[in-house]
């Protein structure tokens, strides 16, 4: 293989297999390769970094620190050119075998029966492997990028890149029907102020519009009751005093099944609270046309949903 700054690529993958089996042996049993020829790789891979990447620590060996610093940035490379090996020329629906994994939000489930739905008309033989979006899940993702095809979360979710919006949403607060402070079904600032609050867990302020919109106004919530995202809220908040912001689709769909109703909100800035679902994926991923055509449908499925009315009245809706 071509050489690139004076190293030859193939070292990638012995780097690789030492930085992880922190071991010689190991290292060339896992590559089939002898260990003299191991050797020879590791002292290559000294020179160029000018570092002794494993350093003899008893009868083991631990990595130094520009060795730890190396070994996300060597995954991702050897995960970047396998996807790059794997990706064809062109991606028929079809005929396609492949398989999407997509981390999805709780205010996104409405979004995926959509797509479920086009897959099986459009791509019948493509399969979807979904995880629910929670900050712990995200914490186990790669260094970076979380390992999944693409990323649907409310915007500001997650924190790099550069997302596509899908489609937009509104929160709406959620209570019991039999909440002390629920007068004709409307509750106040104040009341959102007194009230405790159940929320989603996510991994910054700047993920959650329902408490930068309390905050705007001097109201800073008192949450008692956390969870890994939104779905689970109406439930919570059933028989409870709690009160819950959720997305307004969300609460057409589980308000009737949880014995909730939503609240009217007199101040017009907590009435109108906007959510925006976006979509994320590896930048390095962008010409994948398998991809490409996934996040078109999506596209397709949030202008569908964003053209139907969040006012249409079901029990308990403003």
């Amino acid at each position: 293989m071509a050489g690139v700054s004076g190293i030859d690529l193939n070292l990638l993958a012995v780097l690789s297999a030492l930085l992880e089996e922190r071991n010689v042996t190991r290292a060339g049993a896992r590559l089939s390769l002898s260990q003299p020829t191991i050797s020879g790789a590791l002292a290559r891979l000294r020179q160029h970094f000018g570092d002794e990447l494993l350093v003899r620590s008893g009868r083991e060996y631990q990595l130094t620190p520009v060795a730890t610093r190396l070994l996300p940035v060597v995954r991702e490379a050897l995960e970047q050119a396998e996807r790059t090996l794997r990706v064809p020329p062109q991606f028929d629906p079809a005929t396609s075998e492949r398989r999407f994994s997509v981390a999805i939000s709780g205010q996104s489930l409405v979004s995926l029966s959509g797509l479920i739905q086009r897959l099986r008309q459009e791509a019948p033989r493509v399969r979807l492997e979904t995880w629910p979006v929670t900050t712990a899940l995200m914490e186990i993702g790669r260094p970076g990028w979380p390992g999944y095809d693409v990323l649907v979360a409310p915007a500001g979710f997650w924190p790099d890149g550069q997302p596509e919006v899908i489609t937009r949403d509104r929160l709406v607060y959620v209570a019991d029907p039999a909440n002390p402070r629920l007068r004709d079904g409307t509750l106040t600032p104040d009341d959102l102020q007194a009230l405790p609050h159940a929320a989603a867990r996510l991994p910054h302020p700047g993920a959650d519009p329902a408490t930068a919109a309390l905050q705007r106004l001097g109201v800073t919530p008192t949450v008692v009751v956390t969870t890994g995202g939104w779905l689970p809220l109406a439930f919570l908040v059933a028989g409870t005093d709690l009160v819950a912001a959720i997305p307004a689709r969300l609460a057409r769909r589980v308000c009737a099944a949880a014995g909730v109703t939503i609240a009217a909100i007199t101040d017009p800035s907590l009435a109108s609270i906007e959510l925006v679902e976006a979509a994320w994926w590896h930048p390095m991923r962008t010409t994948d046309p398998a991809l490409t055509w996934l996040r078109t449908t999506l596209h397709e499925i949030g202008a569908q949903l964003d053209g139907e009315s969040l006012d249409n009245p079901v029990s308990g809706w403003l």
